[in-house]
C-alpha cells in the first residue's frame, strides 16, 4: 500500500489558543468577555475551517488589473480575489475596524477589535491591509478635527454594514523617496477653488478603497516634510470613473501577491486639505501609530498560525519510527519560535490596550509617554520575530514546506512584508530614538518592565526576571554612554531596540505566567516565559562604534 502524508489541520483557532483565552480572562472585565465569547468561536471556527480551505483553494488567484475597455476606453478596473470579496463583507459584519470605535467597550475596545482580527487574519489573505489604512484614515480624520470630512467619511470607514462601509489607502511612498517622505513630489495645485494633486504614487495598497489620505506639496511651499500637507481625496465620481487618478500598474511582489499595490499617476485628482496647508508629515502620525499596531497584530496572527500548523504536522508526522512530536530536537526547535510567537502577541496587545486607555481618557501619563516609544519598537521587534517564525516552521516541514501547492511558503513570503511595511528596522529603530528626546519617555519604559517584573514571585521565574532585569539595565547604560556620540548612537540604534521590545515581551511574559500559576492554569506559560529568556533579550554591542564600516569597503 502506497503512503500518503496526511497535511497539517487547524480546528477552531479561538479554542485551540490557550494563550488567547488566558489573556482575555486576565485582561477583559467579565461582562464583556462574556458579551463576545460567541463571536470569538465564531471567528475562529471560519478561520480555521471555511476561509483556510478558501485561501487554500483561491491560492493561484491574484488581483487583474484591466486598463482598458473593450472599445479603448481608460478603464482602470481592479478585480480583486474570491478571498478578498468576502473578506469585505466579513470586516464590516464582525466590525474589525468599527468594533474599535464603538463606545460601549470603553477603554476595551481596541483591544476586542484586535482580537477579532488576530482571529481571522492568517485566513484572509492579507484583507488586513486595507483593513489598517482605514482604521488609521478613521482615526487621523477624527484627531484633525475637519467636521465636513468626519461627517463624510468616518462613519463609512467604522460602518458595520458591508453596502455602506468604505475602506482608505494610504498614499505616501514615491519613486524618490520611502522612508523619506520629505522629498515627497507630488505637486498639490488650487485651481478656481479645487486643489488636484499631480504626481506618481510608487505603492499604493489599497487601490480599490474608496477614499484616500496623501501627502502633497501645495504649489509655492517650501522643500522638505514642513513644507508638505496632508489630503483627503475619494478616488471615483458618482458614476464610478477614476477621478484625474491613472492606475499604471500592479506591482510583481514577493509577498502579499492577493493585496492589489499599484503604481498610480495623480493628474488633477481633486482633492481636500486635512488640516492646513503645511506639517503633513507630523499630521499623518495618528495614521502611523494605528497602520503599525496592525502591523504587530498581524505578525502574531501570522506567528501564531505558523505555529499551529507546525504543532499540528508534528503529531501527524512519523520519521524514523516515531512522531515528530516525540523527537527531542524538534520540540526544543517549535518551542524556542512557540515562545517567541507568545512574546509577540503579548507586546502587540499590551499597545492595543493603552491605545484604547488613551481614547476613552483613561490613560496615565506614563501610558502617553509609553505608547510614542513603545509603538515603533512594538512594530519593529514582532515584524522581524515574524520573518523567523515562518522561516522555522516552513523548515518544519521540510520538503513539503518549500512546496508552494501545500500553501507553506506563502507564511514566510507573506511575512517578509511585516518588517519594511510601515517603516523598517532601522528607520523605526532612529525614531524611537528621537521618542526618547522626551525625558519621560525612558523612565515609562523602565516603569513598565520594572512594574510588571515585580509581580514575578515563583522562583522557576527568577531566572527569566533576572535575565529581563539585565537587559534593561544594560540598555540604560548604553543609552547614557552612546548619549554624547552621535555615531555610536546612530549605530547601535537597532540593537538598542531590540533589546528593549525583547526585555518587554520578557517582562510581559513572566507576569503572564506567574497569573497563570496563581490561577492553576497550568505550567505552559511558565515554559513559554523561561525559553523566550534562553533565546536571548540583551542584544546590545558595547563594542566601538564605525569599525563595522570596513567590512563595506
Amino acid at each position: 500500500m502506497s503512503f500518503f502524508q496526511d497535511p497539517p489541520r487547524l480546528g477552531n483557532q479561538y479554542d485551540g489558543d490557550e494563550l488567547l483565552r488566558e489573556y482575555l480572562e486576565r485582561v477583559l472585565p467579565a461582562g464583556l468577555f462574556e458579551g463576545v465569547i460567541d463571536e470569538y468561536r465564531t471567528l475562529g471556527e471560519l478561520a480555521g475551517g471555511e476561509l483556510y480551505e478558501a485561501k487554500l483553494a483561491d491560492r493561484l488567484n491574484e488581483p487583474v488589473l484591466t486598463t482598458w475597455d473593450p472599445w479603448g476606453r481608460r478603464a482602470d478596473q481592479i478585480e480583486v480575489t474570491a478571498v478578498w470579496k468576502r473578506a469585505q463583507v466579513l470586516a464590516a459584519e464582525y466590525g474589525l475596524v468599527g468594533v474599535g470605535y464603538e463606545d460601549a467597550r470603553g477603554e476595551h475596545a481596541r483591544v476586542d477589535q484586535f482580537i477579532r482580527n488576530y482571529l481571522v487574519d492568517a485566513s484572509l489573505d492579507v484583507y488586513s491591509c486595507p483593513l489598517a489604512m482605514t482604521d488609521g484614515a478613521a482615526k487621523t480624520l477624527l484627531d484633525a478635527g475637519n467636521e465636513a470630512l468626519i461627517d463624510r467619511a468616518v462613519p463609512r470607514l467604522t460602518s458595520r454594514d458591508p453596502s455602506v462601509m468604505w475602506t482608505s489607502g494610504q498614499w505616501m511612498t514615491e519613486r524618490i523617496g520611502g522612508s523619506d517622505v520629505g522629498q515627497t513630489e507630488t505637486v498639490a495645485r488650487n485651481e478656481d477653488g479645487q486643489w488636484r494633486l499631480y504626481g506618481t504614487k510608487w505603492f499604493t495598497s489599497a487601490t480599490t478603497s474608496q477614499m484616500a489620505i496623501t501627502l502633497a506639496r501645495p504649489e509655492g511651499n517650501p522643500p522638505g516634510s514642513k513644507g508638505l500637507a496632508m489630503f483627503y481625496l475619494e478616488l471615483r465620481d458618482d458614476d464610478g470613473r477614476l477621478q484625474g487618478i491613472e492606475i499604471n500598474r500592479l506591482k510583481d511582489k514577493f509577498g502579499t501577491r492577493k493585496v492589489p499595490t499599484a503604481e498610480l499617476t495623480l493628474d488633477g485628482a481633486p482633492a481636500t486639505p486635512v488640516t492646513g496647508l503645511t506639517d503633513g508629515v507630523r499630521n499623518i502620525t495618528p495614521m502611523l501609530t494605528i497602520t503599525r499596531l496592525w502591523n504587530a497584530v498581524g505578525a502574531a496572527a501570522g506567528m501564531r498560525r505558523a505555529t499551529a500548523l507546525a504543532r499540528d504536522y508534528a503529531r501527524r508526522r512519523k520519521v524514523f519510527g516515531d512522531l515528530l512530536i516525540d523527537k527531542p530536537l524538534h520540540v526544543d526547535t517549535l518551542a524556542g519560535i512557540i515562545a517567541e510567537a507568545e512574546g509577540g502577541f503579548l507586546i502587540a496587545f499590551r499597545v492595543a490596550e493603552v491605545l484604547g486607555k488613551i481614547e476613552h481618557g483613561s490613560a496615565s501619563d506614563q501610558d502617553k509617554d509609553l505608547l510614542r516609544m513603545r509603538t515603533p519598537i512594538t512594530k519593529l521587534i514582532t515584524g522581524k520575530q515574524a520573518v523567523i517564525v515562518a522561516s522555522e516552521a516552513m523548515e518544519s516541514f521540510g520538503g513539503a514546506g518549500y512546496v508552494e501547492d501545500t500553501g507553506l511558503p506563502r507564511l514566510l513570503a507573506d511575512a517578509q512584508v511585516l518588517p519594511i511595511w510601515e517603516g523598517t528596522t532601522n528607520v523605526l529603530s532612529l525614531d524611537a530614538l528621537r521618542a526618547l528626546k522626551q525625558d519621560s519617555a525612558w523612565g515609562a519604559v523602565e516603569y513598565e518592565v520594572r512594574s510588571r517584573l515585580e509581580r514575578v514571585t515563583d522562583p522557576r521565574l527568577e531566572p527569566a526576571r533576572a535575565t529581563t532585569a539585565a537587559a534593561v539595565e544594560h540598555a540604560s547604560q548604553w543609552l547614557q554612554s552612546a548619549s554624547t556620540d552621535r555615531g555610536q548612537l546612530e549605530a547601535g540604534a537597532r540593537r538598542f531596540a531590540m533589546t528593549v521590545g525583547r526585555a518587554i515581551e520578557a517582562a510581559l511574559l513572566a507576569e503572564h505566567a506567574q497569573w497563570c500559576l496563581d490561577h492553576e492554569k497550568g505550567e505552559r506559560a511558565l515554559a513559554a516565559a523561561v525559553r523566550f529568556s534562553r533565546n536571548g533579550v540583551d542584544l546590545i554591542d558595547d563594542g566601538p562604534a564605525g569599525v563595522d564600516a570596513a567590512l563595506l569597503v
